[in-house]
């Protein structure tokens, strides 16, 4: 970076903008320097460090006794009598199936792994590279115009019985050996292993369709009651399974484990939109949320025992919903004649079916958009196993949470149960490439590294026992002392002068001194009507008025323990603003432990420090002690599942203070819906400047580590697929060098690139304890990647279900870290997590960069562009969307860690 340009420089900032560079003589091209182009590097050995422990995962080793086995993919093409193609994953099975029982012959006998969709496998390939079926499929009741009041006859319905013929084309693609896996497993770099992998899993998949399973990515889901939990308001949890194919050190291996998705409550429609809507009786439903719930579901008729789709709701109820009839003669041929008969007189008179409460409630639409078809709500259930993709209450998340734990042993029975009954290598695809799969777990071996000691108040020493400590007897490291703060309350039912008092004797006995607060301030009773951000500006302006200036922080009582309407705008009104620390509580009872959590987190956010590490807190932290360090914790929140108008929340922190690697602080910017890669990290404007995310945190490193600036960087990348690796690396490695140069310096700091990811599906389990595997234990053989570098942390102590354990990936390290010292640094950041006593289960870091993103996604809660409230139908093109931006934070809480 460039000198500090004294006390002249009125923001006490780096010079950012770089000397110009000299004249280029005639006659002389400028020299094009392209930036650095990164690839994933290899595996540089295991570590050594920890207690060796032997433990099972849930990966079955897979035997390839044909490696030599091609795979031939060839496109599918299908078209229905009037030459238009076919989509859906349902009828492309049926027809596919169809194919393959008329033309067995004509395609050599050979077996089929059809993903449902544009593409099929076969091992070998068929007799020519081109060919053409014509395949008859016998109709079922035709669903948009039979058995329901739309003037249908029983001609139309006997015609709907009819076949109906389908072109199939099959065009070959390419060839896909199975011997790339192999490569891959000795460690080559082969291009289509990917491929041969994919098509694995695709036969796993056809499996599971062919039982009736629901298929979500690589889980499938069984129509079986016992495998139900109810989680409220008409969803059900549904356990399944998740399987995949992964090319592991030890070989090929089938990656099982216990899976769980959400879908509508099967059975009646009127018990589902009571339960899902929380009503007492159908004539409270509110049927404009029902409609919206209900597009697009499958039903099945009590009358007729068919399936329909729902289109919508009718705009009155059954017996004041009108369609025409056609009128038939004696004969039972129609005369061409109509006339208008309610849906409730059709189904009562012409049916002969009684229907009692839904003659007073609207129909379902089963038709299509110009020709409506009513049902009476009564004679409909929802089919089973539908998604139900919304996202989930607080309470149904608790719920589901609690409902789906199984303890390490039952979910190792559960999973050898599920190898031995589903016979996967008896599949006729597996069977030709001699692909068999153990019934066992695979026996491997990890290290338990030794626990980091913590230093608190007075420097004593704090040691964590299975990953916990606490401050019982114990003060904070580096107390802050509150002088000037206000409470001010949004709740009716909570004894505000009865909480300040606990929270004072509280922090007393942490080091922490407060002073009485200044006033208490309750919410007027009539302002509670009103919207949360008229609610939030009418207590800032009481604050205004009863404070000659404001304060330095505020406790705020709310009503709503998660999910609050009013967090959002308060957070906003009180970092944006006005830039005041606050803290949001809504006990539920307070004790010594609650008051001590409320407590780290305040202290924090005022600059406090609770806890060191022991390493740390004396400058000894191997490779980071003697260099400039900055750490980076970078991640992108996105909107609810099927919003895609509701902008991404990018943030990145980063470390403050070297030597320190507890202190953080936030930048935080918006994004495209969707997007996951973050476009902010460079960010130059016309006047030369840069308003990216690195520049901001790079310039905070300066001024808070004596003027040094960071020659390493190492940097924490949350939420990227493997697929994704390459873009981290490429895209986002580069902006981050960019916005280094753009403060005009020449040296590029040395790069550690690290992913971490949460939601994989490895579970490590202890060979001879019914417990948890401790906290502490990492494995980087046997299960993981044949080449790339990545191993398997859990640094959390697992007390309730089965342990998650972290799977970090090494995408880059410049460094020079040895395995031990980077797997001891990673263990060490999941014990500097400011606001628990307990280790963590990825590093500190990408948590805090998750809590920034979700608590200023929060200030765009309310805003009209992203109402989430408002029911708008989700935006099929991101681009289309002005990309709302985020409020920046006020100066005076910029630098702190206003997300702990």
């Amino acid at each position: 970076m460039a000198d500090v340009a004294g006390s002249g420089n009125a923001g006490g900032d780096l010079n950012l903008i770089p000397p110009p560079p000299p004249p280029i003589p005639p006659n002389v091209k400028p020299e094009v320097v392209a930036p650095p182009k990164y690839s994933i590097m290899s595996r540089r050995g295991t570590g050594t460090c920890g207690r060796r422990i032997p433990l099972l995962a849930n990966h079955f080793k897979v035997s390839v006794k044909a490696p030599d086995a091609v795979f031939y993919q060839y496109s599918v093409h299908i078209t229905s009598e009037d030459k238009r193609a076919v989509e859906g994953k349902g009828i492309g099975r049926k027809l596919v199936d169809r194919l393959y029982q008329t033309y067995s012959s004509e395609l050599a006998g050979k077996k089929f792994a059809y993903d449902g969709e544009k593409a099929l496998y076969t091992v070998g390939p068929l007799p020519q590279n081109k060919l053409e079926f014509t395949v008859v499929l016998e109709e079922t009741f035709s669903k948009s115009e039979n058995g329901s009041p739309s003037g249908v006859t029983e001609k139309r319905s006997r015609r709907s019985l009819q076949s109906k013929t389908f072109t199939i084309e099959l065009s070959y693609a390419a060839k896909i050996p199975l011997k790339s896996i192999a490569l891959a497993l000795k460690g080559a770099d082969v291009d289509n292993t990917q491929d041969a992998l994919r098509v694995l899993d695709i036969i796993l998949r056809q499996q599971a369709a062919n039982m009736g399973c629901l298929l979500v990515r690589q889980s499938f889901f069984h129509d079986d009651s016992r495998n139900f939990t109810d989680v409220g308001a008409g969803v059900v949890g549904v356990r399944g399974f998740h399987s995949s194919f992964r090319p592991t050190q030890g070989g090929l291996s089938l990656n099982m484990d216990v899976s769980t998705t959400m879908i509508m409550t099967p059975g009646p429609v009127i018990d589902f939109l009571i339960a899902n809507q929380g009503v007492r009786e159908p004539r409270n439903i509110d049927w404009v949320k029902a409609k919206r719930m209900l597009k697009n579901m499958r039903i099945k008729t009590r009358h007729r025992n068919m399936e329909f789709k729902i289109i919508g709701i009718s705009e009155k109820p059954c017996n004041l919903q009108f369609f025409p009839m056609k009128l038939k003669t004696g004969d039972g041929t129609s005369e061409g004649e109509t006339t208008d008969i309610t849906v409730f007189e059709y189904f009562t008179k012409h049916c002969g079916i009684e229907l009692t409460y839904s003659a007073y409630l609207p129909c379902l639409d089963v038709g299509k958009p110009k020709r409506p078809n009513y049902l009476p709500l009564e004679l409909c259930a929802l089919v089973s196993l539908q998604r139900y993709t919304k996202a989930l209450s607080s309470q149904q998340r608790a719920s589901l949470v609690e409902k789906s734990r199984q303890k390490p042993q039952d979910r190792i029975r559960t999973l050898t149960d599920a190898v031995s009954k589903y016979h996967y290598d008896s599949d006729p695809v597996l069977t030709t490439c001699g692909i068999s799969i153990e019934k066992q777990l695979t026996q491997i071996e990890g290290r338990v590294l030794d626990t980091p000691k913590l230093k608190v108040g007075n420097s004593e020493d704090c040691t964590p026992f299975k990953g916990r400590w606490n401050f019982n007897n114990k003060t904070l490291l580096n107390p802050t002392r509150i002088d000037r703060w206000i409470v001010v309350n949004f709740s009716a039912r909570c004894d505000t002068s009865h909480i300040s008092r606990e929270l004072i004797n509280s922090g007393r006995k942490k080091g922490i001194l407060i002073e009485r607060p200044f006033t208490l301030l309750e919410e007027e009773p009539q302002s509670r009507r009103q919207s949360p951000v008229i609610r939030v500006e009418k207590m800032f302006e009481q604050i205004q008025t009863k404070l000659p200036s404001p304060p330095d922080f505020i406790l705020c009582v709310l009503a709503e323990r998660k999910n609050s309407d009013i967090y959002g705008p308060w957070k906003k009104k009180s970092l944006s603003d006005f830039g005041i620390v606050t803290q949001c509580i809504s006990p539920s009872k307070i004790n010594d432990q609650y008051l001590t959590n409320v407590l780290l987190k305040i202290n924090s956010k005022l600059g406090g420090i609770n806890s060191l590490l022991a390493l740390e807190h004396s400058s000894r932290v191997p490779l980071i002690k003697d260099t400039p360090t900055m750490i980076l914790g970078m991640d992108v929140s996105h909107g609810s599942p099927g919003r895609s108008d509701i902008p991404s929340v990018a943030a990145v922190v980063g470390s403050r203070n070297w030597p320190l690697i507890s202190r953080y602080r936030a930048a935080v910017r918006t994004q495209s819906p969707k997007v996951e890669m973050i476009d902010a990290l460079y960010k130059p404007l016309a006047n030369g400047k840069d308003d990216g995310i690195i520049r901001e945190l790079l310039v905070d490193f300066y001024k808070t580590s004596n003027g040094r600036k960071p020659t390493q960087i190492i940097v924490f990348r949350d939420g990227v697929s493997e697929s994704q690796f390459n873009q981290v690396l490429n895209i986002e490695l580069d902006q981050i060098v960019k916005a280094y140069q753009h403060l005009g310096e020449a040296d590029i700091p040395k790069f550690t690139v690290i992913v971490a990811q949460k939601n994989h599906h490895t579970k490590l389990f202890q060979t001879n304890s019914p417990d948890n595997v401790p906290p502490g234990t990492v494995v980087d053989t046997k299960i993981v990647h044949p080449r790339n570098y990545d191993f398997y942390m859990c640094a959390q102590a697992g007390m309730i279900g089965t342990s998650r354990p972290a799977h970090y990936h090494v995408l880059l390290d410049e460094i020079g870290f040895s395995p031990d010292d980077l797997q001891n640094l990673i263990h060490s950041l999941s014990y500097v997590y400011q606001r628990s006593t307990t280790a963590i289960s990825i590093v500190a870091p990408i948590c805090y960069a998750h809590l920034a993103a979700a608590q200023m996604g929060q200030f765009m809660k309310f805003e009209d562009l992203s109402d989430t409230s408002s029911g708008k139908g989700s935006v099929t093109s991101s681009e289309s969307i002005p990309v709302q931006e985020l409020p920046r934070l006020h100066e005076k809480v910029q630098g702190s860690m206003f997300f702990c």
